[in-house]
């Protein structure tokens, strides 16, 4: 089956070494290869046509970008970015060959590690104690039960929990910035009261994590933090660094 345009894992400085016994998306996985131009490498491999956003493909495209990560810094590629051809891919890299390697070096050593922040969860019985609102409302469900009341119950609760979910987000926003390079919002996620990544050295990687579980374990009753990394930094890539692309799934 022939071959539908070029696909894009990530560039790297010129002189990318691919990790062994690894592919790239695809049933069959995809003979991965570099192309080079000046100082930078684009890892890519043949597009198979119809390609989609399996969950084994997702895996294999993060697991190659952790892997190159090994080898020097990454400005990755999201799932599914698809050049036309090789000469697009070179043509785009070097037009903007100062401006990626600028963010290779920003990016040398570093991880993204992503913290999301959300209402917590069985948090009624802390809700209750310390919220006058939300108690006067449930004792006057309690003393007249009805439709009406328990809807403004409801109400009430679902709002104090995202208060103290947004609240306890920027104590974490703050906690936590201290021990990272920079810092970027994420895409507002519904349910979510904060979706930040943080960009952090490879050796500070296991100590943030652990700040941030430590503040998680200590405010369980305001909020529930979901921990995602280390990632490639997706986040800190503009997207001038991905203008070699021009279509994904």
């Amino acid at each position: 089956m022939a071959a539908d345009g070029v696909y894009v894992y990530a560039v790297m400085r010129a002189g990318t070494v691919l990790p062994k016994g690894i592919g790239g998306v695809g049933s069959p996985p995809a003979v991965l290869r570099t192309i080079t131009t000046g100082g930078l490498d684009a890892v890519v491999s043949d597009a198979a046509p119809g390609l989609r956003a399996r969950r084994r493909d997702l895996l294999a495209h993060q697991e190659l970008l952790m892997r190159l990560a090994d080898e020097g810094p990454v400005l990755p590629m999201r799932f599914g970015m698809v050049a036309p051809d090789e000469g697009t891919v070179l043509r785009q890299l070097a037009a903007a060959e100062a401006d990626h390697a600028a963010t290779l070096e920003q990016l040398s050593g570093r991880f993204e590690i992503n913290v999301k922040a959300l209402p917590a969860q069985n948090a009624l019985a802390a809700l209750v104690a310390e919220d006058k609102t939300v108690r006067r409302l449930r004792e006057a469900v309690r003393r007249r039960p009805g439709y009406e009341a328990s809807l403004r119950l409801g109400e009430a609760v679902s709002a104090a929990l995202t208060r103290r979910a947004t609240a306890a987000g920027q104590r974490v926003l703050r906690e936590l910035t201290p021990g990272s390079r920079a810092v970027a919002a994420g895409p507002e996620v519904p349910g979510c009261a904060l979706n930040v990544s943080f960009l952090v050295e490879r050796g500070d990687s296991e100590a943030f994590l652990a700040n941030a579980r430590h503040f998680a374990d200590a405010h369980r009753d305001h909020v529930e933090l979901r921990l995602a990394g280390p990632l490639p930094c997706y986040s800190f890539v503009g997207p001038e660094a991905r203008s070699v692309l021009v279509g994904g799934v």
